[in-house]
């Protein structure tokens, strides 16, 4: 983030959501302590504190109730934390669960009565065509670098790993195509100019709708605002099935798309039962994407019980074929409430609770793979796919897949961009380890595709990043 002089990738989108179903009367104040210091003041200021968290915030969700009960404040919590573990949280005053669209206005209705309950929580669906637009005005645009925005929740799949369909259902529910233009057009609105996250776990879950109202729409609002946007999100890897939603996905505006890939291994899909990914060409199905003009970010994992010891080399191996660029590998883990924490409960495999950061070297279930190996392995994947031979080599054979002639969204060449070129000239072409390779990427791309070259210099940042993530936590691991 300080290459682009920005504080946080994305801001805070269910808070700043919930506080729009907030009265209109209520004072509110936003802070998000990615960004900046939860300060004693800010507690002093509020009647009540509204808390939203994922497992990776557990800890620092602890400080916070902490300090709201050491000066008398009370707490209202809520999001994918509390909602699995709430008996762990007793000591909050209120716990607003499952979806806000719901509880939350149970809640406020008993507050203004006088008679709030300690848990607020509910089984059905929320319809989401009634959730409000974000309250943008709460957060600091400029400290970020993307927006986000939601379409669906819910997936039709059922990995074994995932707990999506035990928060959101499997059956997709979605907006319409009006209250996307809506949302949109309120960050518009706001001076926002640069990318935007559709943070559905699947956004293609209802293809139909999406092809024949959602994207046509998208596609008339970009071409008359000049594409302000570019778009990015998740989806599965079925995505490369259909040539014509790919093509309005790009038309739209939208150049990068995160996909489970998980593993190469089909013992292993089939085990966590990804048989959306089953019988096909993973690669294939990759170039498919990036040739149509999306970037294919992967996400990947090992420790499957049927993951072979030689699974670390096919790992590295298909990871470099496919030119995918972020690719986000992490050690297995059993979220609460998935099917893979109830069969490994069953079989008395699981362990500790889990952190929530699928890079730290932790595992909260006894693997069938020896531990050590398994983290060896591991290391040893991280270690190489983001060594700068191997992780430049990967972006040329993007550049090569890659097709840019549909994209229409235009590049910014803001101060922070101009600021993050020459970050980049000094900490990557001059002392940086991956000189060599940074200077070849440059000139290649300058020279001979020079569309290119802001991706270029993009990608060579987040080269870095990731080095420096692996290295931070190979480091807390010792």
């Amino acid at each position: 983030m300080k290459f682009v002089s920005k504080k946080a990738a994305f801001p805070p989108l269910g808070l700043i959501t919930v506080a729009a179903m907030l009265p209109v009367e209520w004072e509110k104040k936003l802070i998000d302590m990615s960004i900046k210091y939860l300060k004693d003041e800010d507690l002093v200021w509020a009647d009540y504190v509204f808390i939203s968290a994922m497992s990776i915030q557990r800890e620092s969700v602890k400080t916070i109730i902490a300090r709201c009960k050491k000066m008398g404040v009370k707490m209202v919590a809520g999001g994918p934390l509390f909602t699995a573990w709430s008996e762990q949280f007793d000591d909050v005053d209120y716990l607003v669960l499952n979806e806000a669209e719901i509880t939350l206005p149970l809640f406020l209705e008993d507050l203004e009565k006088g008679q709030t309950k300690h848990i607020y929580t509910s089984t059905e669906w929320a319809d989401i065509k009634k959730s409000p637009v974000p309250l943008w005005e709460l957060i600091d645009m400029s400290k970020y670098a993307s927006m986000n925005i939601q379409y669906s929740r819910g997936c039709p799949f059922n990995c074994e790993f995932c707990d999506i369909i035990t928060l959101f259902g499997r059956a997709p529910r979605i907006k319409d195509k009006e209250q996307i233009l809506l949302e949109l057009e309120a960050l518009y609105s706001a001076g926002w100019r640069q990318s935007v996250f559709f943070v559905d776990d699947n956004f293609i879950g209802n293809k139909e709708i999406i092809k024949n109202e959602v994207l046509p729409a998208l596609i008339d609002w970009m071409e008359k605002k000049g594409y302000p946007f570019n778009f990015l999100t998740e989806s599965s890897i079925n995505l490369a099935d259909d040539e014509k939603l790919m093509n309005l996905m790009v038309k739209a505006g939208f150049n990068m798309v995160f996909i489970g890939i998980e593993s190469p291994n089909e013992e292993s899909l089939i085990e966590c039962n990804k048989y959306q990914n089953k019988n096909r060409d993973l690669l294939a199905c990759i170039n498919k994407c990036q040739r149509a003009g999306l970037e294919v970010q992967g996400g990947f994992i090992v420790g499957f019980d049927n993951d072979p010891d030689s699974i670390f080399e096919t790992l590295i191996k298909f990871i470099q074929e496919s030119g995918v660029i972020t690719a986000m590998v992490g050690l297995l883990n059993a979220p609460r409430g998935t099917k893979l924490y109830q069969r490994l409960t069953k079989e008395g495999r699981i362990l500790n609770g889990m952190t929530g950061d699928n890079t730290d070297f932790s595992i909260n279930f006894i693997p069938k793979m020896d531990h050590k190996l398994l983290i060896e392995g591991y290391t040893k994947v991280l270690g190489t796919i983001y060594e700068p031979k191997y992780y430049y080599a990967r972006v040329m054979r993007f550049f090569k897949e890659y097709n840019t002639m549909q994209q229409r969204t235009k590049v910014n060449m803001n101060f922070s961009n101009l600021i993050a070129l020459f970050k980049s000239i000094f900490r990557l072409g001059i002392i940086g380890k991956e000189r060599v390779y940074y200077w070849r990427l440059f000139f290649w791309t300058l020279f001979k595709r020079p569309r290119l070259f802001p991706l270029a210099i993009t990608y060579s940042i987040y080269g870095y990043h990731f080095r420096k993530i692996f290295e931070r936590e190979t480091l807390y691991a010792r």
